[in-house]
């Protein structure tokens, strides 16, 4: 297709611009605002706040330090923060050298999905806004510092960018900080139009609507999915996201508040923010090779920044395009290796002179 040919000749043009370097993961823990009342948390608090916090894991090194910065992790739709554990991990291990303390990773189970299905308080409606401004609770509710670089995959590639958006535009008040850097993993910044695509996350959405909400094994809806035309490693993904109730399986997700969450996704647009980024941001897009969300007139569009950003040298901020080869929509299941490559390929750090941003490549 001649938009992913497009996309494909911008090569690997890869980054991980932290300032420090993330060192080797030797602990994890789950989040503490999973046993405040959350589903799985094994928490009995009085989870008593004014705002709801979503579940989450935290990885991080054991040192007796303060991590120097924090990273989010935002799965995709029908996911969970466990889907990301590894790589996670191995992300952590990949870039470790330079810091004595290390990063905090925080891996976030987003509303309806994971032990945050079902929460208290996750009002709806359920919305890409709503969604980032749960992170934003989040924050303030563990008194963390704000994040420096959020990852979100699909549909958290777009609350990663709605996120960044409202710091921008100072939603979440004046002590909030502009991310450093999003990664948005093969999710479209504009509004999907899928009668222009063959719709493999509908196809899966249609496929899920149809079942009992009671399974009978995680086996049966493997061999179910794979009937049904889907990769073997895709149906393995979806039953993983299965939890047991009592005696049955059900899904750890709410399914029709997740739909809603989606059809939130397809609605929003974020190329204003892409193409005139704030100062100090940097958006890094993966784009998968063999994924159906990717149209010509997309992959143009997202062609133009990249050329802008070759043109105009230091800007406000900037947005960059990467192609994700050997893998389809799913990134971590697909070709979780080479999207680890993509972010650790080169070493870049981040410099500050006279109030602009200057990007030094050090290969």
């Amino acid at each position: 297709m001649a938009g992913q040919r497009r996309l494909a000749a911008l090569g690997h043009r890869c980054l991980f611009s932290f300032s420090i370097a993330l060192r080797p993961v030797l602990g994890f823990r789950i989040g503490e605002s999973a046993a405040l009342g959350f589903p799985g948390g094994g928490g009995k608090g009085d989870f008593s706040r004014a705002v709801a916090t979503l579940a989450y894991e935290e990885i991080s090194v054991v040192e007796g330090n303060s991590p120097v910065g924090t990273a989010f992790i935002l799965h995709g739709l029908l996911g969970s923060a466990r889907n990301w554990r590894s790589f996670a991990r191995k992300l952590a291990s990949s870039l470790a050298d330079a810091s004595p303390s290390g990063w905090r990773m925080v891996l976030v189970d987003l509303r309806n999905h994971g032990r945050s299905a079902g929460a208290s308080g996750l009002d709806p409606p359920h919305d890409m806004v709503n969604t980032a401004m749960d992170l934003a609770n989040l924050v303030k509710s563990q008194k963390w510092t704000w994040p420096d670089v959020v990852i979100g995959h699909s549909m958290g590639g777009k609350v990663a960018l709605e996120f960044a958006k409202s710091c921008a535009g100072g939603d979440y008040g004046v002590s909030v900080a502009l991310p450093k850097q999003l990664w948005v993993l093969d999710s479209v910044p504009g509004e999907v139009v899928t009668e222009n695509i063959d719709g493999e996350v509908e196809g899966v959405l249609k496929i899920l609507r149809s079942l009992p909400p009671w399974l009978p094994s995680r086996k049966w809806v493997v061999d179910h999915m794979v009937h049904h035309g889907f990769s073997k490693s895709l149906s393995e993904w979806i039953a993983s996201n299965l939890k047991k109730e009592g005696e049955h399986l059900t899904w750890a997700f709410d399914l029709p508040a997740a739909i809603d969450m989606f059809n939130s996704y397809k609605e929003k647009c974020y190329w204003d923010l892409l193409e005139h980024p704030p100062a100090g941001l940097r958006v890094e897009i993966v784009c998968a090779e063999n994924s159906d969300r990717w149209t010509p007139q997309v992959a143009a569009r997202l062609d133009s920044l990249a050329n802008r950003w070759q043109s105009d040298g230091i800007v406000k901020g900037k947005t960059r395009v990467h192609v994700l080869p050997k893998s389809g929509h799913w990134v971590h299941v697909d070709n979780p290796n080479g999207l680890l490559d993509i972010m650790i390929h080169n070493r870049h750090t981040m410099q500050v002179d006279n109030g602009e941003d200057e990007v030094r490549c050090d290969e």
